[in-house]
């Protein structure tokens, strides 16, 4: 299964979404805060958008499809196990990227 994961989140990582590629400009090389985030990476049963370990930070970044009833179930269930696991998520809408990227980064500090 982890295998597979990690195989999964460099496909995902060689196929970021446009948004994606956007905030991981403003996130790698610890361009913020001198923090080290990493990106499409594996916790648990899970790939995440973004992680930052040191602070126990997740960052997802949802399009429209997370509007849908199903797929705000899975969220929710997906943010329970990372939850337990010790970590804070942050979701921002693709259209945040687009419109308030300085808000976007605001609440990412402010969460650190």
């Amino acid at each position: 299964m982890k295998n597979r994961l990690v195989k999964l989140a460099r496909i995902l990582r060689k196929n970021q979404t446009p948004y994606e590629s956007k905030l991981w400009c403003l996130l790698r090389d610890k361009r913020l805060e001198g923090l080290k985030f990493r990106r499409q990476y594996p916790i648990g049963i899970y790939i995440v958008d973004f992680c930052c370990f040191e602070k126990k930070l997740i960052i997802e970044l949802d399009g429209g499809h997370h509007n849908q009833n199903e797929q705000i179930k899975n969220d929710q269930k997906r943010d329970q196990y990372l939850i337990n696991q010790g970590y804070k998520i942050l979701r921002f809408w693709n259209n945040d990227l687009d419109n308030n990227i300085e808000g976007v980064i605001e609440k990412i500090l402010i969460s650190l």
